[in-house]
């Protein structure tokens, strides 16, 4: 093949290996069920299938951690999600030919329903119809002895070719066995995204066509160009071997974030659990700037209690004493629903009642909280600061900020996600004690663009412009917000875009204080920050800002940072 295949770089790498597709999807059935077998009887089936493909994803869970461990325990609780299973039931009746349904195509049927249905709602709830589907043909597979659907076995590394990948496989990707992950699908924030990044698996997403790249066939996957090419020659070759040894010689990080004039700029830890904590303390992580509380409750119908709560919190706070851990309160709603606490009725969920705006419809959840969050860091050593997910106005500002001092918890932020709360900072910052950069929501949001949908992984970019001065008024507000109380107010970064280093670079000269990031990407920042200093930090936000597109900033950054090219980024 001579054809290249052109995407979005997740996670730069450059590779060379054999592709391997994602096996074919399991086939629909056929409508009749076999002679004198009852609906009963085929009932019962789909029930046994149900619990059979729950506890399956639930075993491949307990072998994981953080955000795949999150992932593989939501898709099991789907696996027996009642609208599904119930609705499989009622259609074991006469088919649209007149003769039974079999419990395959009741489950096929049935689960089509679902997936129309949350197609429909659009936004987040449009993105979890994938996941239906997906619990959908492994029930399939279970009724009928069909292979599951997952990552294909080969005895050597190789390239992971696909559309798109659920996320329950998405979540058991191997380092190990995939030299890189390329999709046709997808975007730059999609489950398969975010999971490949926290794998530091050089990926591509939204390449149209590399489904159908033969089985076998040797590609070069340049992740940080977004470029698959069939069939590499020599020069392709180098860069990967290139790639390899400078990848192996950003393996450790001494655990000082700074830039070449010594101007600290520390690297946090984005985790979930106690396991991601202990490896991000281990990676050299000065601390946690994103704790996600709602990833070790996602299994849950119930709300959590006391006692839970706070072991799964001292579980990350043990592994960093006398440093700072970010933990945000629980961000429930949209593409994470907590049955306790959100609507999934919601028209349009990315906007609906989610992250702090959960504490008017289900008031006393927030507040217990924070009593457990304030009682697991009375008995460690870490320094615990919390801070709220989609705050909007001031007032709420103000609102959690009492609350949380009122709970014990001497610092309380907020996420700025939401562009209103980047465009009144100062007014924002006035009550709350630091601000935290979620760019992933607030690009979508500045953009209005569903941050999961490959189409629009152009404009859900954050060196947009747009996204780029939000972050500046941002900073501009928290210098106002200092000058006027006489208490400095750091704004940290805890979105994907800290992980890119040349945008890394950018964010350190617009203000930003801190950069969190998954543990694996820290090594690059950090080689990349130290190589530039604070004025010329400056000078290259000041282009990317001046820019009339994200690429062009894009582009006008990386040609002043040499390091990127030096270490294949």
């Amino acid at each position: 093949m001579s054809q290249q295949f052109h995407g979005v770089g997740v996670t730069p790498g450059r590779v060379v290996g054999p592709v391997r597709q994602m096996p074919a999807p399991v086939r629909e059935p056929s409508a009749g069920a076999p002679a004198g077998v009852s609906a009963e009887a085929e009932a019962e089936r789909i029930r046994a299938a149900s619990k059979a493909v729950q506890a399956s994803l639930k075993a491949r869970a307990g072998a994981a951690s953080g955000d795949a461990k999150a992932v593989l325990e939501a898709t099991a609780l789907m696996a027996a999600d009642p609208m599904l299973v119930k609705g499989a039931v009622k259609l074991l009746g006469p088919d649209a030919a007149g003769g039974p349904r079999s419990a395959e195509r009741a489950v096929w049927e049935s689960g089509a329903a679902v997936a129309e249905k949350l197609k429909s709602l659009g936004g987040y709830m449009a993105e979890r119809a994938a996941d239906v589907l997906d619990v959908r043909a492994r029930i399939v597979a279970e009724l009928t002895g069909a292979p599951a659907p997952g990552i294909p076995d080969s005895p050597a590394p190789f390239v992971l070719a696909a559309e798109d990948l659920a996320p329950a496989d998405a979540a058991t990707l191997d380092p190990a066995k995939v030299l890189a992950l390329v999709t046709s699908g997808g975007g730059p924030q999609s489950h398969t995204a975010i999971l490949a990044r926290a794998l530091g698996l050089p990926a591509v997403v939204a390449a149209p066509g590399v489904q159908a790249i033969p089985d076998g066939t040797l590609v070069y996957v340049d992740a940080a160009a977004g470029q698959v090419v069939p069939g590499p020659g020599e020069p392709e070759r180098a860069a990967a071997a290139a790639w390899a040894a400078r990848a192996s010689a950003l393996a450790s990080f001494d655990g000082h974030g700074r830039l070449a004039d010594g101007h600290p700029v520390p690297l946090l830890a984005n985790v979930a659990t106690g396991p991601d904590a202990a490896r991000a303390a281990a990676a050299g992580a000065e601390g946690v700037g994103l704790l996600r509380t709602e990833f070790a409750f996602l299994d849950r119908d119930t709300e959590p209690t006391h006692a839970e709560q706070v072991a799964a919190y001292g579980a990350v706070f043990a592994h960093f004493a006398s440093k700072k851990v970010v933990i945000r309160t629980l961000d429930a709603g949209a593409d994470k629903p907590l049955p306790f606490l959100t609507n999934t009725d919601e028209p349009n969920p990315a906007l609906g009642v989610r992250g702090y705006r959960t504490d008017a419809a289900s008031p006393g959840v927030l507040a217990r909280q924070l009593a457990a969050i304030a009682d697991a860091a009375a008995a460690h050593e870490a320094d615990v600061w919390v801070m709220a997910p989609m705050v909007s106005t001031p007032e709420e500002a103000a609102a959690f900020t009492a609350l949380a001092h009122a709970a014990g918890l001497p610092v309380a932020g907020v996420m700025v996600e939401v562009p209103s709360a980047a465009l009144t900072a100062g007014h924002v910052l006035a009550h709350a004690d630091f601000a935290s950069l979620g760019t992933n929501d607030l690009t979508q949001y500045a953009m209005a663009a569903d941050r999961m949908l490959g189409p629009l992984a152009a404009l859900n970019d954050p060196w947009q412009p747009a996204v780029l001065h939000l972050v500046k008024a941002t900073t501009d507000g928290a210098a106002a917000a200092a000058a006027a109380t006489g208490t400095p107010k750091p704004v940290g970064v805890c979105g994907e875009s800290a992980a890119d280093p040349a945008l890394a670079v950018v964010l350190a000269g617009l203000g930003v204080t801190t950069l969190s990031m998954t543990p694996r990407a820290i090594p690059a920042v950090a080689h990349v920050l130290a190589t530039t200093t604070l004025p010329q930090a400056q000078h290259l936000a000041a282009l990317a800002l001046a820019a009339p597109t994200a690429d062009a900033a894009r582009t006008a950054v990386r040609t002043h940072l040499p390091a990127l090219a030096d270490l294949g980024l």
